[in-house]
């Protein structure tokens, strides 16, 4: 898309300690990854570029194309004379637990070249899986030290198709490799997909709120922050008949994605249901004390009610379940003191591994760090003269433990990533 040459974002902590119990994870001696980022840019200078590069891979490590004519979905630097024709390239460097893993991926638009997992068990890395492209078929060579059968290799070899990922291929086999497993089902299930100023977020919402009373408690929680009048939320699920074609479909789709069974039949009791969210207002009119109910399904709660209960569901799951997050322009619809709780609720958090990275163009923010944001979770994307994305963090510049607003540094063009004259 937007990134032309090679940018960088990383977790990785500097030595500051502020916030060290809540916002900082330590994996080892050498090893401290923080649990939040914050990126600030002017618009089509790359933020939501960003949080696609993650949402892309997501959706190609799981997804089985269904011919070999299958777009993968690659978009590349158009900008140019060169860009267009060239391969794409992503690394992504991660920690199930303590174990350090490194994914590589090069493709294009039609097929994948080059595709390589492996982890860390000393100082130099050792290779799970390297996947190549000869004579337009991929070619799977795994590590020494894993068990794996000819039959399973190729069975594995088979299923891989130019246009798809090892993970989505593996998946088309019953079979058990231990590390690749683990990686594989955190980037499955930690890594969540993108949230956007345009994704429905009350649907899962209302069937996390049905299923857990302390998803009702932390929302309303917020709503009372904002001065809301809801005194209670109550969901309720209501039959809804699926057609055998519905059924087989959503079957189909879940265990694409690498799901075990006992998940696909959740998913498809989950989606035989409609979930019916009520809002109780209590408010002190004429008639005295009376509390009403809205329902949030018939549109009769405000866009800012909505956003507040379907991002801090999603924020109280991330929390709960460990998951990286990302949500881009996480303002919309909200307001600036609404926004600041979400992110202290999530901040303060302790003993959790989540995080949570996010667009905005809030700077309002800025006058947190060091009060609730550090430093080095503050990034900045910003438009070259060549249309290409810059990306660089707040750390990088001199000086800025001098400076008596971050804001107001930012507002003078200090940093970039901003408007030009």
């Amino acid at each position: 898309m937007s990134f032309k040459d090679e940018v960088v974002v990383s977790f990785e902590a500097t030595k500051d300690t502020f916030a060290e119990d809540t916002q900082v994870v330590k994996i080892n001696d050498k090893t401290r990854l923080l649990r939040f980022a914050v990126v600030y840019g002017y618009n089509a200078s790359g933020k939501s570029n960003l949080l696609k590069a993650f949402d892309f891979l997501k959706k190609f490590w799981f997804q089985k194309p269904s011919d070999l004519n299958d777009k993968i979905g690659i978009v590349p630097f158009k900008l140019d004379s060169h860009t267009p024709s060239e391969h794409t390239k992503f690394e992504l460097v991660f920690y199930v637990g303590i174990t350090k893993y490194a994914y590589i991926l090069e493709l294009d638009n039609k097929q994948v070249y080059s595709e390589k997992l492996s982890y860390y068990k000393s100082e130099q890395p050792t290779m799970l899986f390297d996947r190549r492209l000869e004579n337009g078929q991929s070619v799977i060579a795994f590590g020494s030290s894993l068990k794996v059968s000819k039959v399973v290799k190729e069975s594995i070899t088979v299923n891989c198709l130019k246009n798809m990922s090892f993970f989505a291929a593996s998946n088309q086999v019953n079979t058990s490799i231990e590390l690749i497993d683990t990686a594989k089902t955190y980037l499955r299930i930690y890594v969540c997909s993108a949230i956007t100023p345009y994704s429905d977020l009350t649907t899962n919402a209302k069937l996390w709120i049905s299923e857990d009373e302390k998803v009702s408690a932390y929302l309303l929680d917020f709503l009372h922050e904002a001065d809301f009048n809801i005194s209670n939320i109550q969901t309720e699920s209501v039959p809804k008949t699926l057609s055998k074609a519905d059924v087989d479909y959503i079957s189909n789709w879940v265990r694409q994605s690498g799901f075990p069974t006992d998940v696909v039949n959740k998913f498809i009791e989950s989606e035989s249901k409609e979930y019916r969210t009520i809002l109780f207002h209590s408010v002190e009119n004429e008639d005295g004390n009376k509390t009403y109910q809205l329902s949030l399904d018939d549109g009769e709660e405000s866009m800012g009610t909505e956003k507040i209960i379907g991002i801090g569901a999603y924020v109280y799951s991330a929390l709960d379940f460990d998951w990286f997050l990302t949500i881009d322009e996480i303002e919309t619809s909200l307001h600036p003191k609404l926004l600041e709780k979400i992110l202290f609720e999530f901040l303060k958090a302790e003993n959790s591994q989540s995080q949570l990275i996010v667009t905005t163009h809030n700077d309002g923010l800025l006058d947190l760090t060091d009060d609730l944001i550090r430093k080095d979770s503050v990034w900045f994307t910003e438009k070259q003269k060549n249309g290409a994305t810059d990306l660089y963090k707040l750390t990088d510049f001199r000086g800025i433990n001098r400076l008596s607003s971050i804001r107001e540094a930012y507002r003078n063009k200090r940093f970039g990533a901003t408007m030009n004259d």
